[in-house]
C-alpha cells in the first residue's frame, strides 16, 4: 500500500510540474507610451500596446482597468493562441485636463499571480 501511494504521489507531482510548464506568458513590445505635448482641442489621443503569448496555452485577458475616467481601456477579446498578437488600447480623454498626466491601465490575464501594468503620459496644452 505504501508503495501505491509513494507511486501516485511521483505521479501527481510530475503531472503538475508538466501542468505548470502549460501555461500562458506575455511578453509586451513596450509598457509605456509618452504621447508628448498634446493640445486639449484634440479632444482624445489613442495608443496600443502590442503583446505576444510567448507561453504554451491559450492566453485570455480577464479584465483590463484604468486609474482614472479619463481613461478608457479596449482590448482583444478572444483567447490569444500560443505564438499570436493581441493589443490594449488605451484612450485618453484630454478635454478640461490641462497639465501633465500619467495613468495606468492594469491587465488582468489566466497567467497565475501575474498582473501587467501599462502606462501612459504626456502634456495637454490648454486650449487657447
Amino acid at each position: 500500500m505504501k508503495k501505491l501511494s509513494i507511486i501516485f504521489l511521483f505521479t501527481l507531482l510530475l503531472g503538475s510540474g508538466l501542468f505548470a510548464q502549460q501555461k500562458p506568458e506575455v511578453a509586451f513590445a513596450r509598457t509605456e507610451h509618452n504621447f508628448g505635448t498634446i493640445k486639449e482641442e484634440l479632444g482624445a489621443v489613442t495608443t496600443r500596446f502590442e503583446f505576444t503569448n510567448t507561453g504554451k496555452s491559450p492566453l485570455v485577458i480577464q479584465r483590463v482597468s484604468a486609474s482614472c475616467g479619463c481613461t478608457t481601456p479596449s482590448y482583444t477579446r478572444e483567447p490569444v493562441l500560443p505564438g499570436k498578437k493581441g493589443t490594449i488600447s488605451a484612450k485618453y480623454s484630454t478635454v478640461g485636463r490641462p497639465g501633465t498626466f500619467n495613468k495606468t491601465i492594469t491587465v488582468y490575464t489566466n497567467v497565475p499571480d501575474t498582473v501587467y501594468v501599462l502606462t501612459i503620459k504626456g502634456t495637454v496644452t490648454p486650449k487657447q
